[in-house]
């Protein structure tokens, strides 16, 4: 099983200015692309309820896992997702230790997930020993202040893989392994 995160960071390492801040409003569009193209391959993402609530709906064409306490059913009203957003291949919720999701969905023939955030889940999975590679797009904004990529203290020695300019403004795409 390959597991690997994905994440926008702003130049001095914020994943966003405050809880309810999509990255969309600030990445560029070359990371955007990015991104969806990533995710569709993959086609499996994880997430926790405070970024699937900035994006307000399963991202189509990708089974959505979300971390939540609440049911699939109460998201779905909340969302007012339609029966074909809340269907099993599209959305499901859970509370399962990463280790233990990570080994339902390799028994279901998953062979690649995307941690797409937040910091929370970015964290567990970081700590959970899981994760084999880092996508970072590395965005010339600055917030000064915000929500870190991750939320604990995470000592772990990467390797870059490459890296590629995006656009004329600078933005940077890098991939390490761990």
């Amino acid at each position: 099983m390959h597991v690997f995160l994905i994440a926008a960071i702003s130049l001095d390492g914020f994943i966003a200015q405050h809880l309810d801040q999509p990255s969309t409003n600030w990445t560029s569009q070359e990371d955007k692309d990015h991104f969806h193209a990533t995710t569709k391959q993959v086609g499996t993402i994880v997430m926790g309820k405070t970024t699937f609530s900035t994006i307000g709906f399963p991202l189509p064409k990708r089974l959505n896992i979300i971390y939540s306490n609440d049911s699939k059913q109460k998201l779905a009203e909340e969302y007012q997702l339609t029966a074909q957003q809340t269907s099993h291949d599209v959305l499901r919720v859970t509370r399962q230790e990463p280790a233990k999701l990570i080994k339902q969905l390799a028994s279901e023939g998953v062979k690649q997930v995307a941690v797409c955030g937040g910091s929370s889940i970015y964290t567990q999975f970081m700590q959970s020993g899981l994760v084999d590679k880092v996508l970072l797009t590395i965005e010339p904004v600055i917030f000064g202040n915000g929500i870190k990529l991750f939320n604990h203290s995470i000592e772990q020695r990467l390797k870059l893989i490459r890296s590629k300019k995006l656009n004329q403004q600078g933005s940077l795409l890098v991939e390490y392994t761990v």
